[in-house]
């Protein structure tokens, strides 16, 4: 059975920093690509960061120089840290991993953000 748990979301004040993280059970996560994407109250769900391996990442406009994504393939994690917080990132985090080769998709429960002083 595939899981996906994140954690690490919180309530933070704006400009400050947190790290969220996910932990992959069930599955080799090198076989897998990985992602993390955010749902703001009232939007729709939006992709934050790619991570399809560990040496290449790609981000939305709107975190580039801000967040850093990563993975670890030999622990089965997947990592986001968030600098320079704002009220617009606001929203439930969430970890998603899709085959290389083939089908299969699973997204994680979802953590939660606020950015608010």
């Amino acid at each position: 059975q595939v899981e996906l748990v994140e954690s690490g979301g919180g309530l933070v004040q704006p400009g400050g920093s947190l790290r969220l993280s996910c932990a992959v059970e069930g599955i080799a996560l090198i076989n897998y690509h990985t992602a993390w994407y955010r749902q703001a109250p009232g939007r729709q769900r939006e992709m934050v960061a790619t991570i399809p391996n560990a040496e290449r990442t790609d981000y939305a406009d709107s975190v580039k120089g801000r967040f850093t994504a990563s993975r670890d393939n030999s622990k089965n994690m997947v990592f986001l840290q968030l600098n320079s917080l704002r009220p617009d990132d606001t929203g439930v985090y969430y970890c998603y991993i899709s085959r290389v080769l083939g089908n299969g998709d699973y997204w994680g429960q979802g953590t939660q953000v606020v950015v608010s002083s």
